[in-house]
């Protein structure tokens, strides 16, 4: 049987804590997993060598990005459909406008999307996908150098991306929907972001079930990974986003959100895509999107005790504030 290691985070730094991922954060003790078993505990030196140097070496960095601290991606959905901004930042001006906004709350990079993934969204032609989202990625690229990336599923979305300036790619399918995306990505020399997702964005909420969720969504992306490197894109190159939302109950959105430092030991930065989800607005009030501001920040603060490096969200400046204050209460870096 297949076993999965999670790190217990810790913040006592006495005796022979390790810095997991080359973070902040530390651990000293791993719940090793089993499908169909009950978690044991083993102390960190008792994991097997090259797991255990996945989960405590530095990763590399992404995007020009060092990934020793924690980086806010901001949302820029220039789609009239999106669950949350659609309509927003549809036409160039406004959009840019808040790239720009972004920019100066904190964000660090600028996650551009043409194509609505809410559950219920159908899919949209790529001719008008490139039309909503090269324009913006070369005019953010004409005004600076900050990180940009863009979230398609297609490659030729992609392409058109690349030429404009984008310096990362983000695919919710994680190449399971055009597998030619891989090859650009790779063709590029471009970071890119696998995320996990049960079933397309039209039907994928239409009751998800698994096994279980936990090491489902574990053993996709490790699949994912290993098809990302036989691509030409190395490890150090690949982020990985458990896909919070994407084909999951509120049970099974918790049972991943508890358990994020499992995915560590791929040896990947972990990107954190909660923002405005529709399980907050249900667990602590909102009914709009836009009301649901506290609650991701909550999820957000709790990605950051696990280890993530990448939170991707929609009020920057409300994260970066949070995380500005969690970085001093624990002593860390936030800059």
């Amino acid at each position: 049987m297949t076993l999965y290691y999670r790190p217990l985070v810790t913040a006592d730094p006495a005796g022979d804590a390790l810095p997991l991922a080359g973070g902040a954060c530390l651990f000293r003790d791993v719940a090793v997993l089993e499908r169909g078993q009950r978690a044991r505990i083993i102390a960190a030196g008792d994991v097997p060598p090259p797991i255990l140097a996945r989960l405590t070496a530095p990763r590399a960095p992404v995007a020009g990005l060092a990934m020793d601290r924690p980086r806010i991606m901001g949302i820029l959905n220039v789609t009239p459909d999106s669950f949350s901004d659609g309509g927003d930042h549809a036409d160039l001006a406004s959009a840019t406008l808040r790239a720009r906004a972004m920019q100066a709350e904190g964000a660090e990079i600028i996650d551009i999307g043409g194509e609505s993934t809410r559950p219920g969204s159908v899919t949209v032609p790529n001719a008008a996908e490139i039309d909503r989202t090269a324009p913006v990625i070369a005019a953010i690229r004409g005004q600076s150098e900050v990180a940009i990336s863009i979230d398609t599923r297609k490659a030729d979305v992609a392409k058109a991306a690349i030429v404009a300036g984008a310096s990362m790619v983000n695919d919710v399918a994680a190449f399971s929907y055009d597998p030619a995306l891989a090859q650009v990505t790779a063709d590029a020399g471009l970071p890119v972001c696998l995320m996990h997702a049960q079933g397309d964005p039209a039907t994928m909420q239409n009751d998800p079930r698994y096994d279980d969720v936990l090491l489902d969504v574990y053993d996709f992306l490790a699949a994912r990974i290993a098809q990302a490197e036989a691509a030409g894109i190395a490890r150090d190159a690949i982020v990985i986003d458990p896909g919070i939302g994407f084909g999951k109950t509120q049970d099974h959105n918790l049972t991943l959100l508890r358990n994020l430092s499992l995915f560590h030991s791929l040896g990947c930065p972990i990107l954190l895509g909660a923002s405005r989800k529709r399980f907050i607005g249900t667990i602590g009030g909102g009914q709009d999107a836009k009301d649901r501001v506290a609650g991701s920040v909550a999820v957000a603060l709790h990605g950051l005790s696990q280890g993530v490096q990448i939170l991707r969200v929609h009020d920057t400046f409300a994260t970066k504030q949070a995380l500005a204050l969690w970085s001093a209460i624990n002593g860390t870096d936030s800059r």
